[in-house]
């Protein structure tokens, strides 16, 4: 069941760029180009780096100058508008239900804001469609 589509935290947006995933092993070090994407904030919608002991996961904008990231570069992310608050559970599982019966695999990247969850590029379509046919909302198509 998705949420009030009134409330516009729960309004959905297609960002425009494409994002890559890298995964690195945890002793891996981090490339300077990556770490700089930090330092440039304005200019990327999105950037996490998330270390746990069993790997790095890397998610970024794809620069089209950069062929190191270009075999990664196959998501499209929606984000959910939010802000959210810590209290609102199970909005994670509402948003990826219809995606899981419509078999598009997700990426997702949660901030104390909202959450990203990137979709193949392949499957964006899909992904809307069957987001919308839940009852989700899309603005600024």
């Amino acid at each position: 069941m998705p949420p009030p589509a009134s409330l516009a935290a729960f309004h959905l947006t297609v960002l425009p760029q494409t994002f890559y995933v890298i995964q690195l092993n945890p002793e891996e070090k981090i490339p300077d180009n990556l770490i700089d994407q930090i330092r440039s904030s304005s200019e990327h919608p999105l950037f996490s780096i998330t270390r746990t002991p069993e790997e790095i996961s890397i998610v970024g904008e794809y620069e089209s100058d950069s062929q190191s990231q270009e075999k990664y570069a196959t998501w499209r992310c929606i984000k959910i508008a939010g802000p959210m608050d810590f209290g609102v559970t199970g909005v994670m599982c509402n948003f990826t239900t219809p995606l899981k019966a419509a078999e598009v695999p997700v990426f997702a990247v949660s901030t104390w804001n909202t959450d990203y969850v990137l979709v193949p590029n392949d499957k964006l379509e899909l992904a809307q469609k069957a987001l919308q046919d839940d009852g989700w909302v899309f603005v600024g198509q």
